[in-house]
């Protein structure tokens, strides 16, 4: 009976409510109330309209087409390489130019290479959120160096709407098929692309089952049990359709504006103006206007010229700031969205190009070369071994390190003084500068040698060692205060070197 009165104890379930602002569900949050639903949840629900979207915003919308270009750009470039780590250099050497002839056949289309393909994929994450590689072995009559070939399928082959259960018990989620712990075992593919009217095939049945381990699934997961990739577009898709629609608006107000010079009124309409064309039907006459004509008016006339409501002076703060939100949620930098750097200098360049790319960053090495390049390697070297192209053991061969493209700094020399101190200094080798530049260090360096060995063959002299010249680093040391002596006793003559 007591323990109705007693007044609860500060720093309880309540007092902890009452501290989380956002579980307030008073005046000002009553109507925030969003659904708990699993990521997979909203993906099957609303995943094929949310990529017809995306994928007309991209094909329409020039910012979003621009800034589709920009991310493949930077996340893959020219191609994310392999550098084999094997210690037999000769071996090394073999597996470096049969991948490197290969990357020309990887294409089961034959439109590209195998780094062309690395960009595709990294336009379907942008717009598709996802992209499936499908692992094709090749005939030995094929004729192909490794019989071993790609095909990239897109989102839309993979049925959102196909969750039941197989008839052997496992699971199908959204097109995957799920084993009963879990794994991935099979993707239930259609046999024809839903939107081609180009491909009127009989597909009976309408999809068919692939092996897991003949598929690479490449998207990046941003929560946890995710099976489906959402478009890297999708945050900024609704300000950009409304923005592209509030564009076409004024344009076409512009437009309509410019149709309209001026309005004569006057007090005798019979007399006709000079310039004056025959009236229509409606009794309405039409006097033109040309370049360099002073109009004379008679008495009594006027004229008033149309003064449309012009953007005003808050329109370009507008689509600043309109921008400026959708590069956020694409989480490119403003620049590269617009292709506007007139509030750009040095500094604001290379902050936002630092953190920009420390996210592509992530997706290269977690993403890209985990779920892409490394599996392809791997199935690579053991096709080549099975069909006799290469002589060693895939499992001894395996270890590679993928190169990601270098970076374009604003102010190259200054990165490339601050490699060679840390390179004086140990912070770092030189294997990791050449690395940041793209290209193998091995490669690098026999690429030196033959270079030295011809110019000596040709007797040709280029100041290329860096003792001997170091950019702006150069600085002139000043013989010692004492001068030492020469061998007849004369003091040397005052000169100095140069580092």
């Amino acid at each position: 009976m007591f323990d109705l009165f007693r007044r609860p104890k500060p720093g309880g379930p309540e007092a902890m409510r009452a501290r989380l602002e956002g579980a307030m569900a008073k005046r000002r949050l009553r109507g925030w109330n969003p659904p708990l639903e699993n990521i997979n949840a909203l993906v099957a629900s609303g995943g094929p309209r949310l990529l017809a979207r995306s994928r007309e915003l991209v094909v329409t919308n020039g910012y979003a087409a621009n800034a589709c270009e920009a991310f493949a750009a930077n996340l893959v470039g020219d191609g994310i390489k392999p550098s084999s780590l094997l210690m037999d250099a000769a071996l090394r050497d073999q597996v470096q130019k049969l991948w490197l002839a290969w990357t020309d056949e990887a294409d089961a289309d034959g439109l590209t290479d195998f780094y062309g393909l690395q960009a595709m994929v990294a336009r379907e994450m942008f717009v598709a959120g996802e992209c499936f590689v499908r692992l094709r072995p090749r005939r030995a009559e094929d004729g192909l160096l490794v019989p071993l070939q790609l095909q990239l399928l897109q989102s839309e082959m993979l049925p959102f709407e196909k969750t039941e259960t197989d008839p052997n018990g496992n699971r199908i989620r959204c097109g995957i098929e799920f084993d009963l712990i879990g794994r991935r075992v099979a993707y239930h593919f259609r046999r024809r692309h839903p939107g081609d009217s180009t491909d009127q095939r009989v597909a009976v049945p309408e999809t068919v089952r692939v092996p897991a381990e003949e598929v690479l699934h490449i998207y990046r997961p941003i929560d946890a049990g995710q099976i489906r990739g959402l478009p890297h577009v999708a945050p900024a898709m609704v300000r950009l359709f409304l923005l592209d629609q509030y564009d076409d608006a004024e344009l076409d107000r512009k437009k309509t504006a410019a149709m309209f010079a001026g309005f004569i009124t006057k007090t005798a309409p019979e007399d006709p103006m000079m310039g004056e064309g025959e009236a229509d039907l409606d009794g309405a006459a039409i006097a033109s206007l040309e370049p360099g004509t002073m109009q004379v008016l008679l008495p009594g006339e006027d004229v008033k010229f149309s003064s449309p409501a012009d953007v005003g002076g808050g329109y370009e703060a507008f689509q600043y700031r309109t921008l400026l939100a959708v590069s956020a949620s694409l989480g490119l930098p403003y620049h590269l969205v617009t292709g506007d750097v007139r509030q750009a200098n040095y500094s604001s360049l290379r902050a936002e190009l630092v953190e920009f790319r420390r996210r592509i960053g992530q997706l290269q090495h977690g993403v890209i070369a985990h779920q892409l390049c490394r599996p392809i390697w791997r199935r690579w070297l053991e096709t080549a071994v099975l069909s006799g192209a290469l002589n060693a053991d895939p499992v001894i061969a395996r270890p590679v390190q993928w190169i990601p493209p270098r970076w374009d700094w604003v102010d190259p020399l200054k990165d490339i003084q601050a490699q060679m101190l840390a390179m004086e200094a140990g912070i770092t080798s030189r294997r990791k500068v050449v690395e940041a530049t793209g290209y193998d260090i091995e490669e690098v360096d026999r690429e030196n040698a033959a270079d030295a060995k011809r110019a000596a063959e040709l007797g040709l002299s280029y100041r290329v060692k860096p003792s001997e010249t170091q950019g702006a680093r150069a600085t002139p040391m000043a013989i010692p205060e004492t001068p030492t002596p020469n061998e007849d006793g004369a003091a040397p003559s005052p000169t100095s070197e140069q580092e």
